[in-house]
């Protein structure tokens, strides 16, 4: 019977007690400090939510946490030990970023951790000494090319220029993994409700997966099991922070069928293309381009609801038209959208954002909260009539008539007309 309370590490056949998270571990009196908007790093402290010793951790939820499964079978297999500590060593960020003022006010960044791709550094003596802290940002460089960007080179929209744009096509970025890191009392304050109601409903509605949701108040930030985020920098990031700089930015959330493989259901792909274009001439005027790309799939929505809605809107009766667009998203889903943009300025702040010149978003949903947020936006890009797909035209008039930025809003009569083709 005693067999039954203990795991086993596959690899090195260890066996190991179940560990309950759902109550103070002995010694945790102990677990560092995390005063989240401290300036200090040191002061504000490391975020542990590692599980080699629980009674050192001090956030909920754990590193990487949409692929914690993975993790977990490659332990119950045997290929990955539980207690693996990684090896820092030349992996510290390949551009510096910050720190900038917005680091240090907690109503600015409450959605991941400002110092996540320095912890490897700034918390190496407490690494030495043995807690488990790991990094939830990494820093990267890279090339990257797009058939779109050829075809810019091809007709004289882009020329290259040797620093940005090679004359082969390739584009020189710095690219950036972000992990979220949600602070609670923050996440609660941004959307106007309770922290004790938002502990709850995300207790509840990942099936009780995180008890110290409702039983650990002394737990203040929670490393969510969702998809983090990528951001692609143009030109030199010595220059961000600065007034002087002027910046291109594109907000993007995954579409995986367009991004991917080129559906011409929706406009996401050519956006982006468009948005990265914009980026690299802004880059080779001496300024940035920045593209955020969110993993919120579907409207975070999930891929599966978002084929579902496709399916209902080419079957429905009078066809595929855009006075039914978000109708037939909330029939499936039940609600129109779930991206809540209201975290999305978050990254801008980390980057020392505080004015962009240019938006490359028609979206009024993502427009707001970055003015909201304190960044001033000083023109809207929107995209090219000639880059939608035919079949796309449903969706960006349904946009058009709910808010999205447009000189001509579609009228009920044109909202009326099939526009997309048949199932």
């Amino acid at each position: 019977m005693n067999g039954l309370n203990r795991l086993r590490d596959g690899k090195a056949g260890v066996p190991r007690p179940i560990i309950l998270t759902s109550h103070p571990q002995r010694r945790s009196a102990t677990k560092p400090s995390l005063r989240w908007g401290e300036a200090d790093p040191q002061q504000r402290g490391p975020v542990i939510a590692t599980l080699a010793d629980p009674a050192l951790r001090n956030a909920i939820g754990t590193h990487a946490g949409s692929y914690a499964l993975y993790r977990a079978l490659a332990v119950a297999s045997g290929q990955l030990r539980a207690d693996h500590r990684p090896d820092f060593r030349d992996t510290r960020p390949a551009a510096g970023i910050g720190p900038f003022a917005a680091w240090s006010d907690a109503s600015k960044i409450v959605s991941l951790d400002p110092w996540g791709h320095l912890a490897p550094e700034i918390f190496a003596t407490d690494i030495a000494a043995g807690h488990d802290i790991r990094p939830s940002i990494a820093v990267t460089r890279a090339h990257i090319n797009m058939p779109e960007l050829a075809q810019a080179l091809r007709e004289g929209r882009l020329l290259p220029d040797g620093e940005v744009l090679l004359p082969n096509g390739d584009v020189r970025v710095t690219k950036i993994a972000i992990e979220p890191v949600w602070y609670l009392p923050g996440i609660a304050a941004r959307f106007g409700i309770g922290e004790t109601e938002l502990r709850r409903d995300l207790f509840e509605q990942t099936g009780g997966m995180f008890p110290e949701l409702v039983t650990r108040p002394d737990l203040r930030v929670f490393l969510p099991p969702i998809g983090g985020m990528t951001v692609y920098l143009f030109g030199d990031t010595d220059r961000l922070g600065s007034e002087e700089t002027q910046i291109a930015c594109r907000i993007h959330d995954e579409c995986n069928g367009s991004d991917v493989f080129g559906s011409d259901i929706c406009t996401c792909r050519p956006y982006l293309a468009h948005g990265i274009e914009a980026c690299i001439g802004m880059a080779q005027e001496g300024g940035l381009g920045v593209i955020v790309y969110n993993r919120k799939e579907g409207r975070a929505l999930g891929e599966v609801t978002k084929f579902l809605v496709y399916n209902a809107r080419k079957r429905q009766v009078g066809g595929d038209r855009a006075e039914q667009y978000f109708q037939r998203t909330e029939c499936v889903a039940g609600v129109q959208d779930m991206r809540f943009q209201e975290l999305m300025p978050d990254v801008l702040h980390w980057l020392g954002i505080r004015r962009i010149d240019r938006l490359v978003s028609m979206s009024n949903m993502k427009f707001a909260p970055i003015i909201d947020s304190g960044i001033q936006v000083v023109a809207r890009v929107p995209i090219p009539d000639a880059l939608i797909p035919a079949d796309a035209r449903v969706e960006m008039d349904a946009k058009k008539a709910a808010g999205y930025f447009t000189d001509a809003v579609p009228d009920a009569a044109e909202l009326a007309l099939i526009k997309g083709r048949a199932l």
